[in-house]
């Protein structure tokens, strides 16, 4: 016990301060990317429509990188609604229809003493009954959507649905969407998303600028 009281006095803070600062460290390739040089390229998802990027398809596979960065910019995620109920707390149901295990990764660091979601009155739940929103990762696969939309109707009303990853929003390479059967209201692309892009979608959702 002595042992880790002094480690923790040595290391001093870890957590972020975001949202109250800026990231510290943000993956670059979970951020919406712009054409920096001319010239033809490949897209598995057909996400390149000339000059723009369609973010919610990109799987940021990296194989436009000749013609296209990343912005770096942390404003991604799409929130269409806000429920300033859950401003002082709010609980989530974390659900995976079929996900590759990527942004399964990035949720569970949420609660790890970096991020620490915690501190701003998120917590996660076991049972979508105890939940105020649902967090959905992976596309959806066939022998998920109805465990999806039981979780869902269980989940009591005002509630919100997250969808994150490029593969939730848009079905991304793999199928279909789960933006497809549910009305999705906060839109959080990347291939993995950043964690720091899903903190400040869940900060938007709840009127937390």
């Amino acid at each position: 016990m002595k042992g880790w009281i002094r480690l923790g006095l040595e290391k001093g803070i870890v957590t972020t301060s975001f949202p109250r600062e800026k990231p510290e460290v943000l993956s670059p390739w979970a951020t919406e990317p712009v054409r920096i040089y001319p010239g033809a390229t490949e897209c598995p998802t057909n996400a390149i429509d000339g000059d723009m990027v369609d973010r919610f398809r990109c799987i940021y596979c990296g194989r436009c990188s000749s013609s296209f960065a990343p912005t770096e910019r942390l404003n991604v995620p799409e929130v269409k609604a806000k429920v300033k109920l859950f401003a002082k707390s709010m609980k989530l149901f974390v659900i995976d229809t079929g996900s590759c295990g990527g942004c399964n990764s990035e949720v569970q660091q949420l609660w790890n003493p970096i991020y620490d979601l915690s501190r701003l009155g998120v917590f996660f739940t076991n049972t979508p009954r105890h939940a105020d929103a649902l967090l959905v990762v992976g596309i959806l696969t066939e022998g998920m959507e109805k465990p999806l939309l039981e979780a869902y109707s269980a989940i009591p009303d005002p509630k919100i649905v997250f969808a994150v990853g490029s593969c939730s929003v848009s079905g991304g390479i793999l199928g279909k969407s789960v933006a497809s059967v549910l009305d999705c209201k906060v839109l959080i692309p990347g291939c993995p998303p950043d964690p720091f892009s899903i903190i400040d979608a869940i900060q938007k959702s709840r009127g937390l600028e």
